[in-house]
């Protein structure tokens, strides 16, 4: 009688099973050892409700909502004007040629490899950061008064910025424009710090209130934070002049108040890099300190790349080492270190005169496509007679525009003519294009003399 034959994989899985079986019925109850079978499965005794029942549905995130209800409208004239992402004539998302060619080069780069960065990020990309923010002559960085690290983009650069204040400064307020970005009250709060307000914008002028903003700067205690858009303020688009901004700068410095600058649109604004980072260097120059986060998801078109860098400008050298050591443990636990990629595409573009004229050329264009964009608009409300100043339309700078409209009129222009954009009346003028504008004229007129 020939002897059965096992499969080595067979008789390993029922000596696995022998021994399992073996362990379950030793750590079982009597009442259940009486039982003539055990059944035994990875999710046995997991019945009933999840632990995480109780967990609410969140509502969508109010800007990145707008996308998702764009993509559910089967509507071929849907237009999205809702997240702030450049956009072609033709209404194609946009590689920078530059950025393209630096990838490449990269690529080709056989000695290149994918290890772990410092935790502060790539040397380089954050010295020609610090440069491009600052100006190559800033004395601040020709003293090694600044200390840059790379970080998760605009968002990431003020997180970390925001809990190594929280941490290490003695005033636990920031005060930031109303309206803001609203990721910024979020971000400040997770962060640790406490979030109050001063004023901004004028709704009836549809412009800066000056006076508002300086009254409650001047009424904010000593050694408070205080957060800036270094250009094209995002929602509204309206930025201090120059004679204003020095005002602010004044202002601050008299009261001790600590400047944190977001700079997500450098270039992108006027489409002259030194141009929108003068209210900066103002600060800066003066000797005192402040912070900055900067962000190439506009001005390179890196917006999935996460690329940003957050500096912190000290009154010494000393001081700013000291300040680094500790932006590492904050940087350490959060995300560890940043990615490689990203960051070597600036720091490529940045580093090549040749490179980084070429991208200065196609960040000029991008921002006067936007300027063009404003004037079709305007042009266009003025040619339909409807009721209003528009002027505010060209009057305002960078990628949005507020538009002035109520929640009632943004939702009849969602409803009737399938337009995208916040409840607040934001529109994103970098996804318009020649084509789109007057479906988006004749809605603005509609809600205008229809929702009144």
């Amino acid at each position: 009688m020939r002897p059965e034959f096992t499969s080595p994989s067979s008789s390993s899985s029922s000596s696995a099973d022998r021994r399992l079986n073996a362990l379950v019925r030793h750590l079982a109850t009597p009442s259940m050892v009486s039982q003539t079978a055990v059944a035994f499965s990875p999710t046995s005794g997991f019945h009933g409700d999840s632990v995480f029942s109780h967990v609410v549905r969140a509502p969508e995130d109010p800007i990145l909502g707008v996308t998702v209800a764009y993509n559910k409208d089967p509507s071929p004239v849907k237009l999205n004007l809702g997240v702030g992402a450049y956009r072609t004539e033709e209404g194609k998302p946009l590689v920078l040629n530059v950025v393209r060619k630096a990838e490449q080069m990269l690529l080709n780069d056989k000695s290149r490899v994918k290890e772990y960065l410092p935790i502060v990020g790539i040397a380089e990309f954050n010295k020609l950061s610090a440069q491009l923010i600052f100006g190559a002559d800033s004395p601040a960085i020709r003293e090694n008064r600044v200390t840059t690290v790379q970080c998760l983009s605009g968002t990431g650069s003020l997180r970390v910025g925001a809990e190594f204040l929280a941490r290490h400064y003695h005033q636990k307020t920031i005060y930031i424009p109303q309206p803001t970005w609203g990721n910024h009250p979020k971000v400040f709060t997770l962060a640790g710090l406490s979030v109050k307000t001063y004023r901004y914008y004028d709704p009836t002028t549809r412009g800066l209130n000056f006076q508002g903003l300086l009254e409650d700067l001047g009424s904010a205690p000593s050694g408070s934070i205080v957060l800036l858009h270094a250009c094209a303020h995002n929602p509204t688009g309206v930025d201090p002049t120059l004679q204003q901004w020095e005002q602010i700068r004044q202002l601050m410095r008299s009261k001790a108040l600590l400047p944190f600058f977001d700079s997500a649109y450098q270039g992108f604004a006027s489409g002259n890099l030194d141009e929108d980072a003068q209210s900066i260097r103002m600060f800066v120059t003066d000797g005192g300190e402040c912070s900055v986060a900067q962000s190439y998801a506009k001005n390179m078109g890196l917006y999935g790349e996460r690329v940003g860098a957050l500096s912190v400008v000290c009154t010494a050298a000393d001081v700013a080492s000291k300040v680094e050591s500790q932006l590492k443990l904050v940087i350490r636990p959060m995300f560890s270190n940043p990615p490689i990629h990203g960051a070597s595409i600036v720091a490529t573009i940045l580093k090549d005169s040749n490179m980084f004229n070429e991208w200065t050329i196609e960040l000029k264009a991008m921002a006067d496509r936007i300027i063009s964009m404003r004037k079709q608009l305007f042009d266009a409300l003025r040619a339909r007679g409807t009721p209003g100043d528009w002027s505010h339309i060209i009057k305002q700078i960078g990628m949005f525009t507020f538009t002035g409209l109520n929640s009632k009129q943004v939702e009849f222009m969602t409803r009737e003519y399938h337009i995208y954009m916040t409840s607040d009346g934001r529109i994103s003028m970098a996804g318009l294009s020649s084509k789109t504008v007057p479906h988006l004229a004749d809605a603005i007129h509609a809600a205008v003399t229809r929702m009144t």
